[in-house]
């Protein structure tokens, strides 16, 4: 069965349930019924610009309920579905909109692209809208198998090039059912919904959970922690990331009587501090939940809904899938050991798009080598201790530091650089930047960043700049990395709260 499928049938015997709530979505919200039936005349919109199964509708759009009915109408079409992050600058959507080669490209400033175009239809989401909201009859949805296409999401690489990890249909249904299952997930569940909707926590794991019941989505533009504790009453479930645990604990409306609906408190996409999962408890009487995944799987583990939630820990493998702990050679590593983590299962991805090498050296004999070093205890219990590369994850994105090198070097006055992840307490890690200097051609700090944030995301500019002398590297030649973040672990001392 197709993804689209599942949640098409599960909408059908509820068509009037509630799907959508929010600040501008008027007092009856959104249902299953009118979400789907605007889905259908939309795919019949696709189809007329030439989208057929296997052709990629690319998005870079902010969030609204608009941007779910295309996600549904691309399924629906039997097209794949290309989210991007909304913070990524013309640069950068240059080399996705050219590797992903869409037929249909959803965009803030589609001429800025236009060069790139190449008889791709090109326009920004209001002006979508307006043309597939035409009345027309709506398109039967195609039927897709478990093996087929259904969505590619773009990580970074630590070479500086993103990779496109293809997602089947198999891989998200499979995924959304286990985790409906493990989370509980009941009808009557209200989720306050303020992530994203272009990675897999916002997109896949919230809104396939809720889809799949059907159940309400109080559907909120963006996170704040003012905006989720209005939406609080008569809710039962929260997903965020580390950084809105921390900031909902600064807010004094977080208590025990305006969380007292709430059944369930989700966190994933960053590693959340063991402070904070206690100062939550403390304040809420709540245990958060914390799952462990990423783009190539979807959720991978998960903490027991009823059972110990550990602090520090990811919880077990989810149903049907296996993970095991291999030396960076591949040999298995002993008991209670670290090592690197290893998966497979129906949640794991096929491969990257148009790149059979990085496709190759990323699985061993059918398990897929994560990058990330953990351990697993007697129990299956997974904790994740680090990172096998230098990712950083700030606010719960991914920053490869190879990358923000690359254009960094390239600045006037910047010999070379050293990009590095710290401790903060409301980002989880804050990028950094250790860097040795062409004193007569620097500009300054100020200058330099404001040149960064021309060619990258905001969340990939470094919070600092360290002018040093030479990096630090080993007989090898190597820069040493650790040893910047122990000489700087305590940049951000007084909002991460880190202790040497």
């Amino acid at each position: 069965m197709g993804l689209y499928d599942a949640l098409w049938r599960a909408a059908e015997g509820k068509p009037e349930q509630r799907a959508f709530s929010g600040p501008d979505l008027g007092a009856e919200g959104v249902s299953y019924g009118a979400l789907h039936a605007r889905a259908g005349r939309w795919a019949a919109g696709l189809q007329a610009l030439g989208v057929g199964p296997g052709d990629r509708v690319l998005v870079q759009a902010e969030k609204s309920v608009e941007v779910v009915v295309l996600y549904l109408a691309t399924l629906r079409t039997g097209a794949c579905y290309v989210p991007l992050n909304t913070a990524y600058t013309a640069t950068e959507m240059a080399y996705f909109f050219a590797d992903a080669a869409p037929t249909v490209a959803v965009l803030p400033a589609p001429e800025a692209l236009a060069a790139h175009a190449d008889g791709c239809c090109c326009l920004t989401l209001d002006a979508l809208a307006a043309q597939l909201d035409e009345e027309r009859e709506a398109l039967a949805p195609v039927l897709r198998s478990a093996e087929d296409l259904a969505a590619i999401l773009y990580t970074s690489g630590t070479t500086g090039r993103s990779k496109g990890a293809m997602l089947s249909h198999g891989n998200l249904l499979s995924n959304a059912q286990a985790l409906r299952s493990l989370w509980g997930w009941q009808a009557d569940d209200v989720l306050v919904h303020s992530l994203p909707i272009y990675h897999v926590h916002g997109l896949f794991v919230a809104l396939h959970c809720a889809m799949l019941e059907p159940s309400e989505v109080r559907f909120l533009p963006r996170f704040s922690p003012e905006a989720v504790l209005e939406a609080l009453p008569g809710a039962t479930v929260f997903m965020g990331v580390p950084t809105h645990y921390v900031r909902l604990l600064d807010a004094p409306g977080l208590t025990v009587e305006a969380s007292a609906a709430m059944r369930l408190w989700v966190s994933g996409s960053a590693p959340l501090r063991p402070e904070t999962h206690e100062a939550f408890e403390a304040r809420t009487g709540h245990k958060i939940l914390e799952r462990y995944g990423m783009s190539e799987a979807g959720m991978i583990t998960s903490n027991p809904l009823e059972g110990a939630r550990i602090p520090g820990t990811v919880g077990f493998v989810l149903p049907e899938g296996e993970v095991r702990l291999r030396s960076e050679e591949g040999a298995p590593v002993p008991e209670g050991a670290v090592g690197v983590l290893e998966i497979r299962g129906p949640n794991v991805f096929s491969g990257y798009w148009r790149q059979p090498e990085k496709t190759a050296e990323s699985f061993r004999d059918g398990w897929f080598i994560t990058g990330d070093m953990a351990q697993i205890d007697e129990t299956g219990r997974v904790s994740i201790v680090g990172r096998h590369k230098d990712l950083v994850i700030s606010g719960g994105l991914n920053v490869y530091p190879r990358e923000v090198e690359s254009v960094l070097d390239t600045l006037p006055g910047i010999e070379e650089s050293a990009v590095f992840g710290v401790p903060h307490r409301d980002f989880g890690e804050a990028v950094v930047a250790a860097v040795v200097l062409k004193v007569d051609a620097y500009p300054g700090e100020n200058a330099t960043l404001a040149a960064l944030r021309e060619a990258l995301a905001a969340f990939k500019v470094p919070k600092a700049l360290f002018p040093v002398a030479a990096l630090p590297r080993n007989t090898m030649g190597k820069v040493q990395k650790n040893q910047l973040r122990a000489d700087y672990a305590l940049t951000f001392r007084e909002t991460s709260g880190a202790t040497p």
